[in-house]
């Protein structure tokens, strides 16, 4: 192995490092987050504001999805760098790890992801738009 071989690896080392320490970084961030959004609707749980509390758990929701998008982008995106900058066994095993994260984690943003759509409220159906005989003969419709 030549000394340029070598020099070529150890120089995308620390743009891995970095972008690993965002990733666990952003992790963490989000987690912050999530766990912010929980305490402040426990505080709500407690005034009796339901308005409010559907929001905070549409907001809890969107953190949740968000922290499991960047727990499977982050090493998808590591390991491209990583092959990018020639780090071959850098790029396998963040490779491998997004894909060991990503299993368990599509079924959970879907389930999260369905939390985020608005579910349609329910409505009461209203008299009809026209008119309606009952039985018994009894006929009140305009005109007859």
């Amino acid at each position: 192995m030549t000394s340029e071989g070598v020099g070529a690896g150890r120089r995308g080392g620390p743009i891995v490092g970095l972008l690993v320490l965002l990733w666990v970084g952003g992790l963490i961030a989000s987690a912050v987050w999530w766990v912010s959004l929980g305490l402040e609707q426990w505080n709500v749980s407690y005034e009796e504001q339901p308005d409010k509390l559907a929001e905070l758990k549409h907001r809890a929701s969107l953190a949740l999805l968000v922290a499991t998008v960047l727990t499977v982008a982050g090493p998808a995106i590591i390991a491209l760098v990583a092959y990018q900058l020639r780090l071959a066994r850098t790029a396998v095993v963040f490779l491998v790890l997004a894909v060991v994260i990503a299993v368990p984690a599509l079924p959970f943003a879907v389930r999260v992801g369905q939390d985020l759509t608005p579910v349609p409220e329910a409505t009461t159906p209203g008299p009809p738009g026209h008119c309606v005989e009952h039985s018994g003969g009894d006929n009140r419709c305009p005109g007859g």
